[in-house]
């Protein structure tokens, strides 16, 4: 099949989860220091701000650090960090994910030019599919590859992420399409690291949890803004193309 199939993570390009990830930061401070007046220690908690925050989070900075500067020691830290990956992914706070900026508009240029976007991510598949459902964009994606674990995705480990690469490559060839002009697109070191172990061109977008400085490190193909800026990149590529046959 000659349709144009590209690989895409979920989280970033599509979905922005900079207020979900904000949001289970503070209730994770705010659990800690109820905590700690109840053991009757003496704690106090800085708050950053959400853009603080999501700048730490980009230039991957621990969140441990990020749990030191925000006024915890010690086992207060470890407790944090444990609250936080329990509830990350609860669903009131799924809830406060969005639809990245933009995001709409570059799927529907794909879906006009007839590509089909394959989705490769560390995310169970039924948080995606409620969030897809929620947001009316199930019709921009052809097939899912998840995690059964609700913690990968916080975690986001880029062997995990090869993993799911490879099966959905795999599966896709079986099912008959032509992946030569494939990309990868995500906003992660593993995504990068996974299209390129696999051999695909890899898009990396700076809209989500890692900075532009950061990515740059990893060599990506291509390096740009957001999925409508890539995908507008696509449809002048299949244009091209289709002048020159």
């Amino acid at each position: 099949m000659s349709a144009t199939t590209i690989f895409c993570d979920f989280d970033g390009p599509i979905a922005d989860v900079s207020e979900r990830y904000y949001a289970t930061y503070r209730q994770g401070l705010a659990w800690v220091q109820a905590l700690a007046t109840a053991q009757g220690d003496n704690l106090t908690v800085r708050y950053l701000s959400k853009s603080q925050f999501w700048t730490f989070k980009q230039n991957r900075v621990p969140d441990r650090q990020i749990a030191h500067w925000s006024g915890l020691e010690g086992h207060h830290i470890d407790s944090f960090l444990s609250q936080v990956s329990r509830i990350v992914n609860h669903a009131t706070l799924l809830d406060h994910d969005q639809v990245q900026v933009q995001a709409r508009e570059g799927l529907d240029i794909l879906h006009q030019c007839g590509v089909r976007v394959v989705l490769v991510t560390l995310r169970p598949p039924n948080q995606v599919m409620r969030f897809l459902d929620q947001h009316d964009l199930g019709w921009a994606i052809s097939d899912l590859y998840g995690m059964p674990e609700v913690e990968a995705a916080y975690q986001n480990q880029a062997s995990h992420k090869i993993e799911r690469l490879q099966a959905a490559i795999a599966t896709q060839q079986r099912q008959g399409y032509d992946l030569s002009q494939s990309w990868m697109i995500g906003d992660t070191e593993a995504d990068i690291m996974a299209g390129q172990t696999l051999g695909l061109d890899t898009v990396a977008v700076t809209c989500g949890i890692r900075s532009n400085t950061y990515l740059q490190g990893f060599r990506p193909t291509h390096l740009i803004p957001n999925l409508w800026t890539a995908c507008q990149m696509l449809q002048r590529r299949s244009t091209l193309n289709r002048h020159r046959l």
